[in-house]
């Protein structure tokens, strides 16, 4: 291990989050890689996609916005990882937090009948999103909404394991001290946590009390029968979500049979996933009595967690527009269990009920459903004083004085990753969408977290009105900056 310097080490010794974000990154996707080497030509699809969307730039004028960001589509967008108790959680948000990742939303997905809540840590602001975006999904088993004889077994597994090696908790005593790593500190660190993420084939209990666990739910023997926090899936970005959803099955990927999130519109917004199924993997289970490891032995069999994901990202809409997308989104789901809707048919009705939502750029603006950047194209319509309202940021788009710039979303939607997890654990939603338990607990994830959950919306809200407190100063007005967060419909 590298030695400790003192806290007053001059802080431009340091590494910077942002390239420590990056080296972490780009260690964990070359180890899922290496884990899981389907991945690696998942990647290699999603690349030669996103090659085509870039040479042919076939995307409407409106969302060439997203064809701007080219320079980080190499980079793994997300992953996801799953921890099983809040002494987990709070390490890891500890450990995030030195790479420059802290925890935005509140994700309860026992809507969906996953016995489990999440955040998503990821950087804050848009100069930090810009140098490298990546977050990781986390979610926290909630053993209150498991069976007495699975909670009791699942936690004395949990209590019994260390994910985090003595070398790095004593690297993150020091990152927290000093503020930072040394390169040579960040290095070691990198190495380190690394170990936390990776896949243990041998897992820590029986393989009768693995198939107890996996009884009860899939998802709480991936969580507690192993001795790590093993990634269960990496996502690069993608520039048409549909063209490559149509390579990986002509490729012979077990594919899910539709994309989730938005339908596909102009205008992008929010989230779109897809995913190739969960591999079958071989696993090897120690032969056990009374719960203790009674022989060197060891048991063949398989376990299936662990799989491909791909998303497009369009912009963060406002609750406005986030309330809209709801209804329809609930209205479309309504009416395909409601006729028992084939996948395709699926589609069809969402695209057909959200015509509702608009699909043009300057609507969007205007009716305030989707958050923007805002900047100064020309400014002498102004000067001229030809401008009928030059306190109206609308006036001020339609005249060409300014420009808006969408968002992109940079969050996760609860039933979308609900409904990817569940497709990968052999599981489907209930048509009659039966739920399990009794709602969501951000106050005791919080308390496992030890901090808050930031809020989303606050973040995009933020990055707004800065756009448009530059704007201001560089047009020599005040007015445009809204008095208080009531423009954004919340």
């Amino acid at each position: 291990m590298p030695a400790i310097v003192s806290p007053d080490t001059p802080s431009h010794n340091f590494s910077r989050q942002d390239d420590l974000r990056s080296a972490f990154a780009l260690s964990m996707s070359a180890m899922y890689k290496a884990e899981v080497p389907l991945y690696g030509d998942l990647v290699q699809i999603v690349q030669e996609t996103n090659k085509h969307v870039l040479d042919t730039k076939h995307q409407t004028p409106e969302a060439v916005h997203w064809l701007d960001e080219s320079t980080r589509l190499d980079l793994e967008r997300h992953g996801a990882i799953r921890v099983g108790t809040p002494q987990e959680l709070g390490t890891m948000r500890r450990l995030f937090a030195l790479i420059g990742l802290h925890p935005v939303g509140y994700y309860d997905l026992s809507v969906a009948s996953l016995p489990m809540h999440a955040t998503a840590f990821r950087p804050l602001t848009p100069e930090a999103l810009a140098s490298n975006s990546f977050r990781m999904f986390t979610t926290l088993l909630r053993p209150e909404l498991l069976a007495p004889s699975a909670r009791e077994l699942a936690m004395w597994l949990l209590s019994r394991r260390s994910i985090f090696s003595p070398a790095l908790m004593e690297l993150i005593d020091v990152g927290e001290t000093q503020h930072g790593f040394t390169p040579e500190q960040g290095t070691a660190f990198i190495a380190e946590a690394m170990k936390t993420f990776m896949w243990q084939p041998i897992t820590t209990t029986s393989h009768d009390d693995y198939l107890k666990l996996k009884g009860e739910h899939p998802i709480i023997a991936d969580v507690a029968c192993f001795a790590s926090a093993h990634i269960n899936h990496l996502t690069p970005r993608t520039l048409d979500i549909d063209m490559a959803h149509s390579e990986m099955k002509a490729q012979g990927l077990a594919v899910k049979s539709r994309i989730e999130g938005p339908p596909l519109r102009s205008i992008p917004i929010l989230l779109r996933q897809t995913s190739f199924l969960a591999l079958e993997e071989r696993v090897q289970f120690p032969s056990t009595t009374n719960r203790q490891v009674t022989s060197s032995s060891l048991m063949e069999g398989y376990h299936r967690a662990r799989f491909g994901e791909i998303e497009q990202r369009g912009a963060a809409v406002t609750p406005r527009g986030r309330r809209l997308y709801d209804q329809l989104l609930s209205r479309a789901t309504q009416e395909s269990r409601h006729t028992h809707a084939t996948p395709t048919k699926t589609d069809e009705i969402l695209r057909r009920v959200f015509q509702d939502f608009p699909d043009q750029w300057a609507a969007l603006v205007e009716q305030r459903l989707v958050y923007c950047t805002y900047s100064v194209v020309d400014d002498r319509e102004l000067s001229a004083g030809h401008i009928h309202d030059p306190c109206s940021v609308n006036s001020l788009l339609k005249s060409g004085v300014l420009r808006a710039s969408p968002q992109t979303y940079e969050d996760f939607l609860p039933f979308s990753a609900a409904g990817i997890f569940q497709s990968n654990l052999g599981q489907t939603r209930s048509n009659d969408g039966e739920q399990l338990g009794r709602g969501g607990d951000k106050a005791g994830f919080e308390r496992a977290l030890g901090a808050p959950v930031l809020d989303a919306d606050a973040l995009y809200q933020v990055a707004e009105i800065d756009s448009l407190v530059a704007c201001s100063r560089k047009l020599g007005t005040e007015c445009l900056v809204p008095p208080s967060p009531s423009k954004y419909g919340t």
